[in-house]
């Protein structure tokens, strides 16, 4: 048995319910967490070393790398079951999708800086580096991940259902349906 569905199993009802009826939601914030510290790590090493001068190239080298990563992980697990498309089609629009998603993750980074001069030697060092955070990791990431949740389910993988489960497992049962029932 995995870590998610032991995690899920031992939740108090009503919340397994709730987990296993919003679950394609539950994995996507579990990628999206993961990308989350895999941007953050990537655009913090860039901005402090090769590209400190160019923090929005920063930010948009590491989207990149994170958006990579999260093709991978939602294809093959949040939207597992879903498809419609022909894998160089969904590759594509996913790509387009994140290209928006990369705009607006990048977007109140761009007017921390440029616009609003929260920058050395407007402001300290300490009020640079969190004017970032929250511009670039914060308000940028949840911009972004509201735009690509809807993307991804209406254009990438709009048809929910469309591949099989190959394998059922606690935590990919229907939530009407009583994990002890199976065991």
């Amino acid at each position: 048995m995995s870590v998610v569905e032991n995690v899920v199993l031992r939740l108090p009802e009503p919340l397994r319910s709730l987990a296993l009826k919003h679950r394609e939601l539950l994995k996507f914030a579990v990628v999206g967490g993961t990308c989350f510290v895999i941007d953050t790590v990537i655009f913090f090493v860039l901005k402090t070393t090769v590209l400190a001068e160019k923090p929005v190239t920063a930010k948009i080298v590491a989207t990149l790398v994170a958006t990579i990563v999260s093709y991978v992980l939602n294809r093959e697990w949040s939207f597992k079951t879903r498809g419609g498309r022909e894998r160089h089609h969904e590759a594509a629009l996913f790509f387009l999708v994140n290209g928006i998603g990369i705009a607006l993750n990048s977007l109140p980074l761009w007017v921390s800086r440029y616009l609003l001069h929260l920058q050395e030697p407007h402001v300290s060092r300490i009020g640079e580096e969190v004017a970032d955070f929250v511009s670039a990791q914060i308000i940028g990431t949840l911009i972004a991940m509201a735009f690509r949740w809807w993307g991804y389910k209406k254009w990438v993988f709009p048809e929910a259902d469309f591949r099989p489960r190959r394998v059922t497992r606690a935590y990919d049962r229907p939530a009407d349906e009583n994990p002890t029932d199976h065991a």
